[in-house]
């Protein structure tokens, strides 16, 4: 069996680091910990709000596992495109090469060896919860490094990739213009 070839769209490798992640594996600094909650509050917060701080604990997990750790105040843009590229082994989107035969059909008829990767949507949120997180838990709005202009530029290119790759449209919705009653 030949190997799979990289997607088209870029993967930006850093360093392949091999993550185990623990809790005492996070450098201590003001910005770096999570807040402390007990389980009677965590129940009150929204899905999102859950869901906002699962994902900042993962991300600080991550930075942890780093020799030596990366403290937030020095996490870059770069420092999240590794991080992605980490979260893309949890996917479950198929996304077909371009020598796939199936390259471009949303509804492919049989398997193929292309490779699951996070869905562009599931990343485009997973940043815009973690830039929310960082300023939330001390971070400069000025310094977020979820808010890179290269990380947009990165998603965009995601986003257009698997839109050709699996046959879909990631085109936004317009909204209909409002239908003005009878004028008097």
């Amino acid at each position: 069996m030949e190997p799979v070839p990289e997607p088209d769209y870029p993967i930006y490798h850093h360093h392949d680091h091999h993550h185990s992640l623990s809790n005492t594996d996070i450098p201590v600094n003001s910005i770096t910990r999570p807040p402390t909650t007990d389980s009677s509050s965590s129940s009150t917060l929204s899905r999102y709000e859950n869901q906002k701080r699962r994902d900042w604990n993962t991300f600080c997990q991550y930075l942890g596992s780093h020799r030596p750790p990366i403290p937030l105040a020095a996490c870059t843009g770069m420092h999240v495109f590794d991080f992605l590229r980490y979260q893309d082994q949890f996917g479950k989107t198929k996304v077909h090469h371009q020598t796939c035969p199936f390259f471009g059909l949303p509804n492919p008829p049989a398997p193929c060896p292309c490779p699951l990767r996070q869905a562009w949507g599931s990343l485009d949120a997973l940043i815009g919860r973690l830039r929310a997180a960082y300023e939330e838990n001390g971070g400069d709005p000025g310094a977020n490094p979820f808010g890179a202009r290269g990380l947009r530029v990165y998603l965009k290119e995601v986003r257009d990739y698997q839109a050709k790759a699996r046959g879909v449209s990631y085109e936004k919705k317009r909204k209909r213009p409002k239908e003005k009653g009878p004028s008097q």
